[in-house]
């Protein structure tokens, strides 16, 4: 990009318009959560803060499936910050928009950032776009359909009521295993990921009925591929 960064409200209103594809997919998404903090515990009002403050479909999911009464507040928010963790790494590469953004225009965009609309932004941005409006036009929306659709699947789950065991709960696991799968690169990822599902494994066969085992798992994980990463680059 060489043009220098500008945002405008026709930015804001062509990311809007690219987003709305992407929406199709995001609904049944909400909708799954919604329903699976109903079956949390959590009420409607609860569900709604939620989605609008906390506003990361993956990692809601995992706080909810590790939910309890009480919560466990240390573990549910270390897990939550593992998950989200990609985005400090996703944000950089929009650099060349966010460095010549200021006040609450960054923030807000950064706020609405998830990996669809990040994917958009960047796509955009590699073709000359100089607009950074257009992430936080991409995302707007997605944060509106992503609130609105929880709200749905509370009130859905309020009235089908399914069971602990029900497959609709698989949805953090299987959310994760399809991340994953595009996230392999090669034989190079079976080290840290091995490492991982043996941490994991070993933490939950010592403190069963805790969820301590998501977080021992991906802190293992982590640091087995940095320290891999580390060496490689050593070479």
């Amino acid at each position: 990009m060489t043009q220098p960064a500008v945002f405008t409200r026709a930015g804001l209103l062509r990311g809007a318009r690219d987003v709305v594809p992407l929406l199709l997919g995001v609904a049944p998404f909400g909708l799954v959560t919604g329903i699976a903090s109903q079956g949390a515990g959590l009420s409607i009002g609860e569900t709604v803060f939620m989605s609008g403050f906390v506003y990361a479909g993956a990692s809601q999911l995992v706080a909810l499936a590790i939910w309890a009464h009480p919560p466990p507040l240390l573990a549910v928010t270390l897990a939550a910050l593992i998950v989200n963790l990609r985005l400090v790494l996703m944000g950089p590469v929009l650099g060349p928009w966010l460095d010549r953004v200021r006040g609450w225009r960054v923030w807000l965009s950064l706020f609405v950032m998830t990996d669809q609309n990040w994917a958009l932004s960047v796509r955009d941005m590699n073709r000359g776009g100089p607009d950074a409006a257009y992430l936080l036009g991409s995302g707007l929306p997605m944060w509106g359909v992503w609130v609105v659709t929880s709200a749905v699947g509370h009130v859905a789950g309020q009235a089908l009521r399914p069971p602990p065991g029900h497959p609709l709960f698989f949805a953090a696991i299987a959310v994760f295993v399809s991340m994953l799968a595009g996230m392999w690169r090669g034989r190079r990822d079976l080290v840290p990921w091995g490492v991982a599902a043996l941490v994991s494994t070993a933490v939950a066969w010592l403190l069963p009925g805790t969820f301590w085992y998501i977080v021992a798992g991906a802190v293992a994980g982590s640091a087995t591929g940095a320290l891999r990463d580390r060496a490689a680059d050593a070479r």
